[in-house]
């Protein structure tokens, strides 16, 4: 059967996440370059700003899914190696500092949610993600940020096996190497995520 994208989507049950878009992550005070070069390569940052006002525009929840860390690190595993390299960096994303803050590219609202983590690598396990989007009624995800290869796909999955539904805007997400993150949405994501483009969604809540 045929996915009704306008039903599924429908601003009253819909929240778009967006994934670690910080200043600190993909921004002007990124930690990962490369990351923030293929972002910028892709325009992934205007997309999702276009994608995150038409949402606001039509009644879609906002949600910014961040990590943030003490300045001691208490609380935070590096029970990964990219965990590990992260937190060897003093004062990465540390909570109230600017590397930690929505880029404002995004021009984050009063009204959009703010979901922080200080542990591991997706945004719903050991988070009150999850209760806060269904005390807000939603039953699906438009998964927006970086990166493909692990924090958009650890969302995807996480929100699929809780129940939710999920959509994947692919011109809003970026990964390293690029080539690697088409295949990672070609063979893994498509298969968890109806993959549109955010020109779909636009137009549906416009």
């Amino acid at each position: 059967m045929p996915i009704d994208l306008g039903e599924l989507t429908d601003p009253a049950h819909s929240a778009v996440l967006t994934m670690e878009m910080q200043r600190g992550v993909m921004g002007d005070l990124a930690s990962i370059p490369d990351l923030a070069k293929a972002a910028a390569a892709t325009g992934m940052v205007d997309a999702t700003a276009r994608l995150l006002a038409a949402a606001r525009g039509a009644g879609a929840r906002v949600v910014h899914c961040t990590a943030q860390f003490r300045s001691d690190r208490a609380g935070s595993a590096t029970n990964a190696p990219l965990l590990a390299v992260m937190l060897r960096r003093p004062g990465h994303l540390v909570v109230g500092s600017d590397a930690a803050q929505i880029m404002p590219e995004l021009d984050p609202q009063p009204g959009d949610v703010i979901s922080s983590r200080g542990h591991g690598l997706s945004p719903f396990i050991g988070t009150s993600l999850d209760m806060t989007l269904r005390n807000l009624g939603v039953r699906t995800v438009v998964a927006t940020g970086v990166s493909v290869n692990i924090g958009v796909f650890g969302l995807v999955l996480e929100a699929v096996n809780l129940g939710y539904s999920a959509v994947l805007p692919t011109d809003c997400v970026a990964g390293v190497p690029p080539e690697y993150a088409a295949e990672v949405i070609e063979r893994s994501l498509s298969l968890m995520a109806t993959c549109v483009r955010s020109e779909d969604l636009i137009d549906l809540w416009s």
